[in-house]
């Protein structure tokens, strides 16, 4: 009986997941999680705020450093309420339709944070092999297509998800092993076919995450090529260390979710808390982690929000 379809003993019931055996402790449990949050809420907040009000930062660099924390601050949003709501308030139940539109909002973001990656890879390269093309190669409005282009392509690919899960088959009552929705953890409680969400889900992750870490590696690789062509091992090691933020920011995103993807395929006979641990990771260490490498490996960002909490704490006094 298909979820559309289920007027006689009323809709399916989708529950969350907090961490099982340890509900008694979901209180203290929350309080690092909540500390996670408010982190990566402030610190992706302060950097849009020090982008956008400071004009020598508008560069392509640090439009792209923008949209990477606007899609960190959407993860964050999209998964606090439902993480919080069970942790705090052991309300575990969510509607289908909000379920999906979780879904669909934290594939979305995901996806773009990894085009955005990819872009700022892409300005790496150019930035160290054609340092003196840079300004003509990534002008404003390159920067604006990509950004679009990238925004265009996650939308594309995850609208047929939730389309495709909505019309599958479930059962009275569905527990999900976490407390956000996963399109794998929604896949496992299907009780039809569910062969086309599956390979959907595959080409999704192939022609996103997938190609974009294959031209990642294609693109430090020529990174890599120009450095060592370089007479100078210090201005090599100069190059090399505008890469260290970026490639941090590439580390907390794909291992993550590498993780989380090899785990589901390959570790079934795994704790449920270790599928809960790296779910988390997977949502939580991206945004957490961007603004605090961004703000302590980059001097033009360090230096402005030193500047900006200098003149608050000057007004303050004042």
């Amino acid at each position: 009986m298909s979820y559309l379809n289920h007027s006689d003993f009323g809709p399916p019931v989708f529950l969350l997941t907090g961490f099982p055996g340890l509900e008694k402790h979901h209180f203290w449990i929350s309080l690092p999680i909540c500390c996670m949050y408010v982190v990566a809420i402030t610190g992706n907040g302060i950097i849009l705020f020090i982008i956008r009000t400071d004009q020598t930062l508008h560069s392509p660099m640090y439009y792209f450093l923008f949209m990477l924390a606007l899609s960190d601050l959407g993860l964050s949003f999209a998964t606090l309420p439902s993480m919080l709501s069970v942790l705090w308030f052991n309300h575990r139940e969510i509607r289908f339709e909000a379920c999906l539109v979780q879904m669909t909002f934290i594939y979305a973001c995901s996806i773009m944070e990894s085009g955005i990656l990819l872009a700022m890879a892409f300005d790496r390269l150019v930035a160290i092999q054609n340092p003196l093309k840079y300004t003509s190669v990534l002008t404003n409005g390159m920067v604006v297509r990509i950004g679009v282009g990238g925004a265009i392509r996650s939308i594309c690919l995850v609208l047929p998800g939730p389309i495709l899960m909505s019309l599958q088959e479930f059962g009275r009552i569905n527990v999900l092993s976490y407390s956000i929705c996963l399109h794998p953890d929604l896949l496992k409680l299907v009780h039809s076919d569910r062969r086309k969400s599956s390979v959907y889900g595959l080409i999704v992750m192939l022609s996103s995450t997938g190609v974009d870490s294959v031209l990642l590696v294609l693109s430090y690789l020529l990174i890599l090529k120009t450095v060592l062509g370089v007479a100078s091992k210090e201005e090599g090691l100069r190059a090399l260390s505008t890469c260290v933020s970026h490639l941090c920011a590439v580390c907390s995103f794909y291992v993550p979710m590498l993780g989380l993807s090899m785990i589901h395929r390959f570790g079934r006979q795994a704790s449920p808390i270790a599928f809960i641990l790296i779910a988390n990771a997977f949502l939580l260490v991206p945004p957490l982690m961007n603004p605090i490498v961004y703000s302590a490996k980059t001097k033009q960002i360090r230096t402005r929000i030193l500047k900006k909490f200098q003149r608050g704490v000057g007004r303050v006094r004042a």
